[in-house]
C-alpha cells in the first residue's frame, strides 16, 4: 500500500464505524498556551476532553499533521541520525468522546491491523498499565496470548494531559521486527530503546480525573484517544526497516540526489545529510503553509533553526546556492492530494525558503570571517583552544555546523572548549523553553469554561438586526458568577440572544447599551471567548441588574456601520492585492475597527508607489460599481472547493459562513459587512510597511474617515503653499527652485570649507612629534562634525606616511575623538584598543577597527587631558 492508500484506508475504516472524518487542524495550536506546535492528534479535541466545548459528533478520526521540535521536544540534532525521528510527521487517530471505550478501541485496533491490513499476529506484542486487568482480559479476548502482554509502569503506560485533569492508562500495540533489527543483544525485549520492538499504535483510555491533591476520580464519560504515526505504519506495511525508505521520502531523496550528485546509501555521513534535508523540507513546507515565518523568536525561531540545519547539511553535500525551495516543491507534489492547501501557497512557500537561503548564505560568510579572525587571534596568543562561547555563537547565530568548526580547527592543529560549548547549549535550551511557554493563544478563563460546560450558549442575531430583547442568563464579576450588580459595577453579561458582535476574526467587538426600566448598562466591549458564548463587558450606569431579568440590547449603529465599511473594504483589498501582486498574496492578519482597517499579507518587497496607486484605484472602482455583498452558510470542504479564501492556520468548523462580493471576492468570514460595495463610499491607503520577513502591512481608511483624511491633507497643503507664497498647483516647481538654490549654497559652502581645511591641515603638520620612533599627531579641531574630522584623519595619515593621528573636537555640544593608525603600525598599535582607554578621560566609550576608531563623550573640560594621554599609551 502507498502511504496515501494507508491514510485513506485508516480514515475510511473508522468512518464506516460511525466516526466523523475531521480535517487536520493547523500546526499552530489554538487556545493552548502550553504548546509551541500541534504535536499530537488529540490537540484539536482538547477542549472536548476538558469538557470546554461540545460538538455534534461523539466519534472522530483524523490524519493530523504534527511538528515536534523546540520547546520540550528540543532534540533537533538527533533527526536524520535514526530511522524513526522526525520534526514533521502525521498522526493517524480515532477518538471517542464519552461514547465507546476500551472494548471497542481494542477490537477495532486489532481488527484493522490483523484482519484488514493482514499484519502477522504472531509478531505482535501488547503493553498495558501495571494494574489494568480490564485491558489484559480484552486483549486476551481478541486472541492475544498472555505471554505477549507486558505490564509496564506509569512512565511508559499512563497518560496525563497535565498535572491535573483527564488522564488514564494506555496500551501500545508493538511489532517485533526480528533479531536482524535493533541492538542485537540477547536480552532485548519489549521496552528496549532499539527499533526491534517497534511501538506502532498507542491507545489511551482516558478514564480518570486527577485533582490538585493527586487523587484519581473516575470520569462520568470516559474517552478514547489513539495515535499511530503514518510514517511508522507505512514502513511496516511497505516492508522496509526505516521510515525514510517509504514512499513518503523517496521522491524527495531523488531530488536531493539530483541536486547534490550524491547517491543515497553510499556513505553514512552523506546519508544522514540527505535524511535531514528531506525531513526538514517537509517541516518547513508545512509550517510556512500554516503561517509560520522565519524569525528570531518563538515559532519563527524554531522554523529558522530547522531550515538552517537543512542548509548546513546541504553544504556538507557540497551544494552551492539555494536548493531547499526545490525539495520543498517535491514535498508539495507528494502531499498535495492529502493537503490541497499546499497548492494554494506553493509559490509563497518557495519564495520564503529561497529568501531565507540567500540570507543564510550571507550569515554563513560572516561566520567564516569571524572564525578566521578568532583563529588569527589564537595564533598570536599562541593558544590552541577556541572558547566554547565562540564555538556556540558560530553554531547558534551563524548556523555553523559543529563538525565544520571542528574540521577547520583540526586543519590548524586546534580544538575547542567542549564543556563550555555544552554549557552554552544548555542555556540556549533553557531560553528556548522559556520563549515557547505561553506563546500559544491565551488560556480561556475558568469561569467561561464552567459556563460552556453547563451548556450556556448565546444566539447571535447581529447579521439581521442591531436591537433586540433578551433574557439575562448570567452576570460575571471578576472570575465569579454573581446574582446581581449595582450602579458603578463593571461586569460581564451573558444573554440568551444578542445583536452584539463578539470580537473575532480581526473585527473589534460592538459597543452600545443594555437597558430596562430598572437599569441601564453601557457596553464597552463584546467578546467571544468560546464558540457560541458571547459576553458583553459593561458598566452599570443606573439601577440594579439581576440574573433572569429581561432587557433591551442596542448596538451603537453608527459605529457598527463604520466597522462594516472597513471589513468589506478589507475583502476588496485582499482580492485586488492578489490581482496586482500575484496569487502568493494571502492574509497574515487583520484588524478592523470603526476608525480604520489594517491588513497584513504575504509579500516579499515593499510595494512601489505605482502598485499602491493601482490597488487604491481598483478598490475605488469596485466601490463605484456598487457590487452586491452576499453571505452563505456552506460545508467547509464545499466552500474551499469554490476557491473561497481562508486564513492561514485558522481552525474552521464543519459549517462556515462565506462572504461573496459579487464574483470578485469570496472569503470564509464571520464578520459584519455592508450590503453593497457602494456603501463604503471611498477607500484611501494611508501607509504600507513591513512587519516581518515576507509580511507587509497596509493601513487604510474608508467612508467618513477617508474623507476627513483627504481634507486634513488638503488643509496642510494650503498651509505649506501659503508659507511659500504659492498655491497647491504650483508647489512642485516652487520647491524644486528652492532645493536647487539650497544645493548651490551647499556646494559653495563645501568649497569654502575645503579651502579652510587645507589651511588647517597645513597648520597641524608642524605639531607632529616622534615618540619611541613613532610619529604622533594629537590636536584639537573644534567646530567640525564627525564626518569632517574623519576626512582630516584620512588626509593626515597620507601626509605623514607612517604614524598615529588623534583628533578631538566639540560640535553642537558633542565631544568626539577620532583616531587613525597607518597600516604599517597596526600590528603594534590597535586604534580600537587605544581609543577605548582614551575615551574614559572624557566620560565616554568608543571602538572601531585596528586602523581606525572613534569615540564620543560628555566631559569637554577633559579634552586636553585625553589628547595628551596618547603619548603615555605609546
Amino acid at each position: 500500500m502507498t502511504s496515501d492508500e494507508i491514510r485513506r484506508a485508516f480514515l475510511n475504516y473508522f468512518e464506516e464505524r460511525g466516526h466523523r472524518i475531521v480535517r487536520s487542524s493547523s500546526l499552530i495550536p489554538k487556545n493552548d498556551p502550553t504548546l509551541l506546535f500541534t504535536n499530537a492528534g488529540m490537540v484539536q479535541f482538547k477542549g472536548i476532553f476538558l469538557a470546554e466545548e461540545i460538538r455534534d459528533y461523539k466519534r472522530a478520526t483524523t490524519s493530523q499533521k504534527c511538528v515536534r521540535a523546540g520547546g520540550k521536544h528540543n532534540d533537533l540534532e538527533i533527526v536524520g541520525k535514526t530511522a524513526r525521528h522526525h520534526t514533521f510527521f502525521e498522526m493517524l487517530g480515532n477518538f471517542s468522546f464519552g461514547d465507546y471505550f476500551k472494548k471497542e478501541a481494542i477490537e477495532m485496533g486489532w481488527d484493522l491491523l490483523i484482519h484488514q491490513w493482514r499484519l502477522p499476529a504472531e509478531k505482535m506484542w501488547i503493553t498495558i498499565y501495571l494494574d489494568d486487568d480490564e485491558a489484559y482480559h480484552l486483549w486476551r479476548r481478541v486472541g492475544v496470548s498472555g505471554d505477549r502482554i507486558v505490564r509496564l509502569g506509569e512512565k511508559d503506560n499512563f497518560w496525563a494531559m497535565g498535572e491535573t485533569g483527564p488522564c488514564g492508562p494506555c496500551s501500545e500495540i508493538v511489532i517485533d521486527q526480528g533479531d536482524g533489527v535493533g541492538c542485537g543483544r540477547p536480552d532485548c525485549k519489549v521496552g528496549c530503546d532499539c527499533d526491534r520492538f517497534l511501538e506502532l499504535w498507542n491507545l489511551v483510555f482516558m478514564q480518570f480525573n486527577r485533582d490538585s491533591e493527586g487523587r484519581l476520580e473516575p470520569l462520568a464519560k470516559p474517552c478514547i484517544d489513539t495515535g499511530m504515526g503514518l510514517e511508522r505504519v507505512s514502513a511496516i506495511l511497505q516492508g522496509v526497516k526505516s521510515n525514510y525508505e517509504t514512499d513518503l521520502f523517496k521522491s524527495i531523496f531523488k531530488e536531493i540526489e539530483m541536486i547534490s550528485h550524491i547517491s543515497y546509501e553510499q556513505d553514512p555521513r552523506t546519508d544522514t545529510s540527505i535524511r535531514v534535508i528531506a525531513d526538514h523540507s517537509r517541516a518547513a513546507t508545512f509550517l510556512i503553509n500554516d503561517g509560520v515565518l522565519p524569525s528570531n523568536e518563538g515559532r519563527g525561531y524554531v522554523l529558522r533553526r530547522i531550515m538552517r540545519r537543512a542548509m548546513r547539511h546541504g553544504k556538507i553535500l557540497g551544494i552551492d546556492g539555494p536548493f531547499l525551495y526545490r525539495t520543498s516543491s517535491k514535498v508539495v507534489d507528494l502531499m498535495k492530494e492529502a493537503y490541497p492547501e499546499l497548492r494554494e501557497t506553493e509559490a509563497f512557500v518557495s519564495k520564503v525558503i529561497q529568501n531565507e537561503e540567500e540570507r543564510f548564505s550571507e550569515t554563513l560568510d560572516s561566520g567564516l570571517k569571524i572564525l578566521r579572525e578568532e583563529l588569527e587571534q589564537l595564533q598570536k596568543e599562541e593558544k590552541t583552544i577556541l572558547s566554547g562561547e565562540v564555538a556556540f555563537r558560530l553554531y547558534d547565530t551563524y548556523g555553523f555546523p559543529l563538525d565544520l568548526t571542528t574540521e577547520i580547527l583540526q586543519e590548524r592543529g586546534m580544538g575547542f572548549d567542549e564543556e563550555g560549548f555544552r554549557v552554552q547549549m544548555e542555556e540556549q535550551k533553557h531560553k528556548s523553553k522559556q520563549a515557547w511557554q505561553g506563546i500559544g493563544e491565551g488560556k480561556t478563563k475558568e469561569v467561561y469554561r464552567r459556563l460552556a460546560n453547563e451548556g450556556m450558549k448565546t444566539i447571535f442575531l447581529g447579521y439581521e438586526e442591531i436591537q433586540s430583547e433578551s433574557k439575562i442568563l448570567k452576570l460575571i464579576k471578576g472570575n465569579e458568577v454573581v446574582p446581581f450588580a449595582a450602579a458603578g459595577d463593571k461586569i460581564e453579561i451573558v444573554t440568551e440572544k444578542t445583536p452584539f458582535y463578539g470580537e473575532a476574526g480581526g473585527q473589534v467587538g460592538d459597543r452600545g447599551l443594555i437597558f430596562h426600566e430598572e437599569f441601564s448598562l453601557a457596553v464597552e466591549n463584546t467578546i467571544k471567548p468560546m464558540e457560541e458564548l458571547i459576553l458583553h463587558q459593561a458598566k452599570v450606569k443606573r439601577g440594579r441588574v439581576k440574573e433572569g431579568m429581561a432587557a433591551v440590547l442596542q448596538v451603537d449603529g453608527e459605529r457598527r456601520k463604520a466597522i462594516a465599511l472597513n471589513h468589506t473594504g478589507t475583502h476588496l483589498l485582499q482580492a485586488v492585492l492578489r490581482e496586482v501582486l500575484g496569487d502568493h498574496v494571502h492574509q497574515a492578519g487583520s484588524f478592523v475597527s470603526p476608525e480604520r482597517l489594517r491588513f497584513d499579507f504575504t509579500h516579499f518587497a515593499s510595494m512601489e508607489k505605482k502598485e499602491l496607486e493601482r490597488v487604491e484605484a481598483i478598490v475605488n472602482h469596485k466601490i463605484r460599481e456598487n457590487l452586491k455583498v452576499e453571505t452563505k452558510i456552506m460545508d467547509v470542504e464545499e466552500a474551499l472547493q469554490t476557491g473561497a479564501m481562508a486564513l492561514f492556520g485558522e481552525k474552521y468548523g464543519e459549517k462556515v459562513r462565506v462572504v461573496m462580493v459579487s464574483d470578485f471576492s469570496i472569503e470564509l468570514c464571520g464578520g459584519t459587512h455592508t450590503s453593497r460595495t457602494g456603501d463604503i463610499g471611498f477607500f484611501k491607503i494611508v501607509s504600507e510597511s513591513g512587519v516581518a520577513a515576507g509580511v507587509r502591512r497596509i493601513e487604510a481608511l474608508t467612508g467618513e474617515e477617508a474623507y476627513r483624511f483627504i481634507k486634513e491633507e488638503e488643509k496642510e497643503l494650503w498651509e505649506i503653499a501659503s508659507s511659500l507664497k504659492s498655491v497647491p498647483g504650483e508647489l512642485s516647481s516652487k520647491i524644486e527652485r528652492l532645493l536647487e538654490r539650497q544645493r548651490e549654497l551647499e556646494r559653495e559652502l563645501s568649497s569654502f570649507q575645503d579651502k579652510l581645511s587645507h589651511e588647517e591641515l597645513s597648520n597641524l603638520l608642524p605639531f607632529v612629534k616622534e615618540i619611541k620612533g613613532v610619529k604622533v599627531l594629537s590636536a584639537k579641531v573644534d567646530g567640525k562634525d564627525v564626518k569632517r574630522m574623519r576626512e582630516f584623519v584620512d588626509q593626515l595619515k597620507v601626509k605623514i606616511g607612517s604614524g598615529i593621528i588623534l583628533l578631538g573636537g566639540q560640535s553642537q555640544n558633542k565631544v568626539s575623538l577620532i583616531m587613525g593608525v597607518t597600516s604599517d603600525l597596526t600590528h603594534r598599535f590597535n586604534a580600537n584598543e587605544l581609543i577605548k582607554k582614551i575615551a574614559l578621560r572624557i566620560g565616554g566609550t568608543g571602538g572601531g577597527r585596528p586602523d581606525f576608531a572613534q569615540a564620543g563623550g560628555t566631559d569637554s573640560k577633559k579634552m586636553d587631558e585625553a589628547l595628551k594621554a596618547i603619548d603615555d599609551l605609546i
